[in-house]
């Protein structure tokens, strides 16, 4: 298992379709993953220390756990099958549930759980970004930095 950090979010044109980025902590290798709208806000949201006047469904989820006293310890990007990845939820209980990974990750960053991808998966989507091309990394992350979790087309309700 390799730790994975979020990059952060952005739309993909001409598509328009959201892609969460993730990096490899320690490593060279980045993970895009294509994801839906409102997955795109919530993450955008927890990476902004936004707050919503409502709960979003990964907030209400994060308290809930607090409830009921469960602690998420880990998320993992466990497969890839058919361009479709897959993730797990780990519980300090040893309870491990399967999960969307734009759902784990956005669970993860309101909680502040480590995110973590096997090697199988980051082989086969992992894509090796060495240091002379960092600096387009960082015009992306400066995009980052442009955009609201609304210019993902949700209303959070």
């Amino acid at each position: 298992m390799n730790e994975l950090d979020v990059v952060g979010v952005r739309v993909e044109m001409p598509s328009s379709q959201p892609i969460v980025l993730l990096r490899e902590v320690g490593g060279d290798r980045y993970l895009p993953i294509w994801i839906g709208p409102g997955e795109a806000t919530a993450i955008a949201f927890a990476q902004q220390g936004m707050v919503p006047a409502r709960p979003l469904t990964h907030d209400l989820f994060k308290d809930v756990l607090e409830a009921v006293g469960q602690e998420l310890t880990q998320v993992r990007i466990t497969d890839l099958r058919e361009g479709v990845f897959y993730a797990e939820l780990v519980f300090a209980s040893g309870v491990e549930v399967s999960a969307r990974p734009s759902d784990a990750i956005a669970l993860a960053l309101r909680t502040g759980t480590p995110i973590f991808g096997t090697d199988g998966v980051l082989d086969d989507a992992g894509i090796a970004i060495p240091d002379e091309q960092e600096d387009e990394v960082e015009k992306f992350r400066e995009f980052l930095d442009q955009i609201s979790p609304e210019d993902f087309g949700t209303n959070s309700q």
